[in-house]
Formats: structure tokens, sequence, C-alpha cells
């Protein structure tokens, strides 16, 4: 096992002339667990997006879960983001995400995900279509429909962008419940403007700078 399943440092990256990632650092350990805080236009979500192998960076080091190739970094990292990340495809399709996953996973992502019930309820169950941008489903529906992709996926890194941002407080409430299910074991960076709705498991960090500092 490497020593660390994230290990970033001295990354910078900039949209265009703006530096919004200035030489940042990080070392997590696998199964830790870490709260992201920050002012909005800070640079979390970008950072994110580098940890998932979606962006890469303009200077500095990456390695995620053994690796700094992108395309395996991308395989080795789930994401969760805010509501109207789906796909305009079934609840099937966008927890398969094309991936041959028989269908008793299917139904045990589900229920941990706790959207099992609903599924079942469905005239077409897991083929119902969601809609354009998920707009048949609601925002709590939609963001189980993510963690279920996540739980099927099961990489060692998970990565939460402000997964309860949007959602009224009971759903949020049984939202996160879903994430604690699907975060146990996981290496976890979790972006929120909420340090309410992270556990006590969570190591905090503020972005500032273009930087994490310990809060």
């Amino acid at each position: 096992m490497c020593q660390y399943a994230i290990n970033l440092e001295n990354i910078s990256y900039c949209y265009e002339e703006n530096k919004v990632l200035n030489n940042l650092s990080i070392k997590i350990r696998p199964g830790e667990h870490v709260g992201i805080l920050g002012d909005s236009g800070c640079g979390k979500s970008t950072l994110l997006k580098i940890l998932s192998g979606l962006y890469e960076p303009d200077s500095g080091e990456i390695t995620i879960a053994g690796t700094n190739v992108p395309e395996k970094i991308r395989e080795r990292v789930a994401l969760v983001m805010q509501q109207n990340s789906l796909f305009p495809l079934s609840i099937r399709d966008n927890i398969t995400c094309g991936h041959d996953i028989c269908e008793k996973k299917l139904w045990e992502a589900c229920q941990r995900a706790s959207i099992a019930p609903w599924i079942a309820s469905l005239p077409e169950g897991l083929d119902t279509p969601v809609g354009e941008r998920g707009n048949q489903v609601s925002g709590g529906q939609a963001q189980r429909i993510q963690i279920a992709r996540a739980i099927c996926k099961d990489a060692p890194v998970l990565l939460l962008d402000e997964p309860v941002s949007a959602l009224d407080r009971d759903t949020g409430y049984s939202v996160l419940s879903a994430l604690n299910k699907l975060t146990a074991g996981k290496t976890v960076v979790h972006v929120t403007h909420h340090p309410e709705t992270l556990g006590d498991t969570y190591v905090l960090y503020r972005m500032e700078g273009g930087r994490l500092n310990r809060a």
C-alpha cells in the first residue's frame, strides 16, 4: 500500500492570468477524511478537478492512489458533485455509466444509497429516464443516484463537491446518511461551506491564497 493516497507537491494552476492554485501541497493517507473550506471562487472546485484527473496542473507533482497518469487517476477516483450532474439517460445508465454491472450489484448499491424503495415503486424501475440534467427527479434523488454510481465504482478515493448544498435540511441529512455509508474505509476529500455537515473523523483545511492551511 502507498504511504499516501493523495500526494500533491507545489501544484499551481491558472485560469488565463489568474493564478487559482499557488504552489499548493498536501499529503493524505489512505482512509483519511479531509474537509476543505473556503470562500466561493477560491479554487476548491478546481482542486477537486485536478484530484479527479479532469484537469492537469500547470506545474507541480500529483500522485493519486499510486499513479500520476490522468487516465488511471480517473479510474481510481469517484466524484459526487452538486445536483444537476446527471446524464439525460435512465437511472440505470446514470449508475453504470456504460459499464456491465449485474442487477444484484445495482440493487445493492441503490439500497446503500437509500433509493431502492423509490426506484422499485417506479413503473419502469431502473430504466426510468431522469430527464435533461436530471429534471425528472428531485435534488435528493439525483444526489442518491450519484452516490449509487460511486458505490458501484468502488474507487479508493472519493471526492465530494458540496453534495448537499442545494438541498433542503431534511433531504440534506438523508443524503449525508447515505454518504456516510459510502465514505467508510475510503480516502475522502469533501469540499463544503458547511463544516457542521462533516463528521468528527475529518481533518479540516481552509483554502486561502491558492494554498491549503489547517483550519
